[in-house]
């Protein structure tokens, strides 16, 4: 039997892109889109970041995202491109689809997370 967060999981991923390490890559290279790491702290601190990364935690993201927010970032827009990263992939996808509920449309996130990023060979800080 699938469990319910299994059926979430995959819910949201069919409402989201999800994009290789690489894509996600080029996209924040080419200045296209926002890098967001959602892993806490401790997570980061240990296994390390993605460079270029902006870091806002997943309890805060929606928050932060959402621009008719009084505590929405200054970059804050409905048509922003955020491609979110957590370590593995899993709650980055249902935070991307978190964001498209409130707006942003274009939200994405790293397939494999920040695991695959790390085994691409991508830049770290």
């Amino acid at each position: 039997m699938t469990s319910r967060v299994d059926l979430l999981l995959s819910a949201a991923r069919d409402r989201i892109e999800r994009l290789t390490p690489q894509e996600a890559y080029a996209e924040l290279a080419a200045g296209e889109a926002v890098l967001v790491d959602i892993r806490p702290a401790a997570q980061r601190a240990e296994e390390g970041e993605p460079e270029g990364a902006l870091v806002v935690e997943r309890n805060v993201l929606e928050w932060r995202f959402d621009p008719t927010n009084d505590a929405a970032l200054p970059i804050a827009s409905d048509d922003l491109r955020v491609v979110v990263i957590c370590q593995e992939g899993y709650t980055s996808s249902l935070a991307a689809a978190a964001l498209r509920d409130v707006g942003v449309l274009r939200a994405a996130d790293v397939d494999g997370g920040f695991a695959a990023w790390r085994e691409a060979g991508l830049s770290e800080r």
